[in-house]
């Protein structure tokens, strides 16, 4: 019998290749998106270190996001990143779309942070 492995165990190989040849450096940190299908959550990360410097989420009571899971919200926490990112003196980033199609809220978030100023 052939067992058909999940969308999600794919994207995480998917994922695994993408990270060995992308890091984030202290010039450059990484910006790593997490979309589920209720949220969404983008983090800019130090490698080196293995710190979190900055993150937005869906999840944050402060936002006041209704529904998680589509475009105009993957478009808010696009440009809160990079508000928070421009606070912390970071202007130029490595994307890291997590193993997902660069389609759809992934692209609204790239784009929405592009647009606010950051670099990648």
């Amino acid at each position: 019998m052939i067992k058909k492995v999940s969308r999600n165990d794919m994207r995480k190989v998917r994922h695994e290749r993408i990270r060995e040849n992308l890091s984030g450096t202290q010039a450059r940190p990484r910006l790593s998106v997490f979309r589920a299908n209720a949220n969404i959550t983008a983090q800019i990360i130090d490698d080196e270190k293995g710190v979190t410097l900055v993150s937005a989420s869906t999840l944050e009571k402060e936002l006041k996001i209704a529904n998680g899971g589509n475009i105009e919200a993957a478009k808010i926490i696009g440009e809160e990143i990079a508000k928070r990112a421009k606070k912390a003196n970071i202007k130029s980033v490595v994307f890291d779309r997590g193993g997902y199609l660069y389609h759809g809220r992934v692209k609204a978030l790239a784009e929405a942070a592009r647009a606010n100023g950051l670099e990648f």
